[in-house]
This record gives structure tokens, sequence and C-alpha cells, in this order.
């Protein structure tokens, strides 16, 4: 019985350790780029490294904060302007070489701005998937003070940052779309004695606390060398939803998705299912915010925007708002946005137009891509959004939407914004 026993372990160790050097052959890796955080709700692991493929391939690195970025020193390089971009996933841009992002790319155009007379540009990416405007002011004071900017640029993603922010629309696209409530563990501000103040109780969920624990870690940890564990981590989403599928990078942001090219599946721009899921909840941000769940919305988004604004000009920095499009917005088939506008949708622009309100209001800039996208999209005939392997002209920037988001923001700031922030630094 004993050798029985022993023959068929040892029958097991030997046939995983085949499967483990075959997937190492293969290729085949699903790494976990993120964990949770008690004061951001999840971020970015450090030196977490390795190659994603669900949507676009790129082999991302994490450098020792936690940032899809290089290391930078917390000392200002003299002569040396230096410009931090806060957002999420579009900031974060997994989907391509991290050369071709948007923060990249920006650094590299503005090296050949004349208004910088000689001095050097840094631009530093501190964006991370699935981030609202909250958690986006929380790394700001946790993180970017340390490193001395002299510009915050803010990219604000129409496509879902007021539903970020909002712990009521957040919950109620959890619930229309079946998901887990990863979405949830994070902070939220709410209003309260004539301010703003974090509602840290996300850290009391057992999703978060789970997530915490000292074996989950342990766990993680094994899962970072065994190829076997990634790929039964992605077991539980080779059976998604199609609405599932697209929004997972949105709001499951512990895990990464698949990494295999998946069969072809219904565009969340024609699938029947997404489609009534987005004319509920999502549709509602081209709207004039008379829903009463999206007026609190985007109060709560202004009111943060407020927030990051005040505290730059309180450490004598400059502050800029970059709307980052949505792939309906720049499709290069108008067709695509008409069928939407019959459904409802008021306004392809509102809310360019209601931040751009915004900066006039409180004194800073805003810089707005979608107009340009747009005509580009289909002057050209081109998709900005979305890649091979993925639904086509859906989802993140592919390398044409940074370099193009790129290109627009460093001449918007050669432009207008430059020497007065050489004049201030």
């Amino acid at each position: 019985m004993t050798l029985t026993l022993g023959l068929l372990l040892s029958g097991i160790v030997l046939g995983l350790a085949v499967v483990e050097i075959g997937l190492r052959i293969a290729g085949i890796e699903s790494n976990t780029f993120y964990t949770v955080d008690e004061h951001r709700g999840w971020a970015g692991r450090p030196y977490a490294a390795g190659w994603v493929r669900d949507e676009g391939e790129a082999y991302v690195q994490h450098n020792s904060e936690g940032f899809h970025d290089q290391e930078h020193p917390q000392v200002k390089p003299e002569n040396t302007l230096r410009i931090a971009l806060l957002g999420d996933s579009f900031t974060e841009a997994v989907q391509v070489p991290q050369a071709q992002g948007i923060a990249a790319v920006i650094e590299r155009e503005l090296k050949n701005c004349p208004t910088l007379a000689g001095r050097d540009v840094e631009v530093m990416n501190f964006g991370v998937n699935a981030y609202g405007t909250d958690q986006e002011l929380l790394t700001l004071r946790q993180k970017v003070w340390n490193y001395s900017p002299d510009l915050i640029l803010l990219n604000f993603y129409t496509g879902n940052d007021v539903i970020n922010n909002s712990r009521t629309l957040t919950q109620k696209m959890v619930s229309k779309t079946a998901m887990d409530n990863s979405a949830l563990t994070k902070p939220y501000f709410v209003y309260k004695d004539g301010d703003w103040v974090i509602d840290a109780s996300f850290v009391n969920m057992d999703t978060y606390r789970s997530q915490q624990s000292w074996w989950h870690q342990v766990y993680l940890k094994l899962q970072d060398n065994l190829r076997i564990l990634q790929v039964l981590k992605q077991a539980k989403y080779a059976f998604a939803l199609p609405h599932q599928d697209n929004e997972r990078q949105l709001f499951e942001p512990m895990q990464q998705g698949k990494q295999d090219p998946q069969p072809a599946k219904l565009s969340p721009l024609t699938d029947p299912e997404w489609q009534n899921v987005w004319k509920q909840t999502e549709w509602l941000v081209y709207n004039t915010a008379t829903d009463p769940e999206w007026q609190e919305a985007w109060q709560l988004t202004e009111g943060l925007i407020s927030l990051i604004h005040h505290e730059a000009i309180a450490k004598k920095a400059n502050f800029a708002v970059v709307t980052v499009t949505t792939a309906l917005q720049v499709n290069p088939d108008p067709t695509v946005r008409h069928a939407q506008e019959v459904s409802g949708v008021t306004d392809w622009f509102y809310p360019e137009k209601r931040i751009a309100a915004l900066g006039e209001r409180e004194g800073f800039s805003t810089i707005n891509l979608a107009q340009s996208f747009q005509t580009y999209a289909e002057e050209n005939n081109v998709c900005l959004h979305g890649f091979d392997n993925t639904f086509p002209c859906d989802g993140h920037w592919n390398a044409l939407g940074h370099q193009l988001a790129g290109k627009i923001v460093a001449k918007t700031l050669c432009k207008q914004g430059l020497a007065k922030i050489i004049t201030n630094s």
C-alpha cells in the first residue's frame, strides 16, 4: 500500500513537472501585476514582469514603485522639467511596449520643443489599471510629490472615471454585469462637514482581507514561479460572458486577463447583451447628467479634480487635464455612433465640455483629444483603439492611438504651457 501510494505521488509530481516544462517551452504565462494596497485599494506589484497578450502584446516590467515605467531618482536632475502623469489603464499602457506608450511619446516629442531652451524633460508614468480620480489623488499624495514634479497631467478617461469615483454607480455596474465585487475594494471620497473625506471601509470587506492574508501573498509568490498555477488562475475566465471579457481590465484589477488569442466574439459595440447594460449605465456619461445618481457622481468627480488642482497650487506645481477618448467617440465609421444616438446619446463630447468648463472656472488648462481623434480616424479610416487579437476599434489605445495622443499633448504644452511652467519652476 505504501509503495503504491509512493508510486502514485511520484507519478503526479513527474507529470506536473512535465507540464510545467512544457508550458515554459511554449512560452505560456499569466503573471499577476497587482496586489492589494491599504491606501489605494490595489496597486502595481514592484518589479513585476512578464508578457501581456490578452490585448495587444507587450513585455511589461514594473519599477520599484510598482508602475509601468523605468526607474526615476526622487531628487529631480538639474536643468530638468519633470512631468507626472496620473491616470488609469490608458496611461499605464500595458497593451503596448513602454516606449510606445503616451508617457514616452510626450517625453520624446517635448525634447524638440524650442520653448524648453535646452532644458531636459522627464515624463513619469503613475497610471494604474482601473483607477478612478480618487485613487489618482491618493497616488499623488503618497507617491508623486516625492519626485518634485513641475507639472501634473491628469489623464481623465471619460468612459468610466465618473463611474469609478461613485460607489453607487460602481455597485450598479457590478450588479448589472454579474461581475465580482473587486471593483468595490477601494477607497471612496464622501462630502462631510463641508469637506471631501476618505471612506476606507473597503479594508473590512472579505474580498480585501482574503487578498491581504499571508497565505494569499505566499500563493502569489508561488504563482510567480509556477506556470501551472498561472494557467489555473485563468481557468475561471475560460467561459467569461462577452461583456465581462471586454471590461476585465477595468473591473478586475487583481487579475491579469487571458494570454492566448481568443476565438472571435461579438464586439461590445454590437453585442445585444452588452448594449443593454451600456444603455442603462455607461451611455449616461454622454447625456446632460439629469439622472440624480449621475449628478452626484459628476459633482464628486469635479470635486476630486479640484482637490488635485489645489494641491498642485500648494506645491507650486502646474496642473492640466487631458480628456482620454472612448472607442465609440472616435470610431472611424460614423454610423456606429449614429446607432447609439438613436438610443438616447445627446452629446458625444459632453464629458469633455464639462471638464473644460470646470477648467475655466478653476483656472487650469484642459487638452481635449476626442475631436482631433475622431477627425483623424474618419479621414484616415483607421482604428485608434483596439488590436489584432481583440475586437477591432474597441478597447484601449493601440500604438497609433498612443502616438497621436502623445503628439497632441506635447504640441499643446509646447505651444501654450511650457513657458509658464519653466518660469514657475
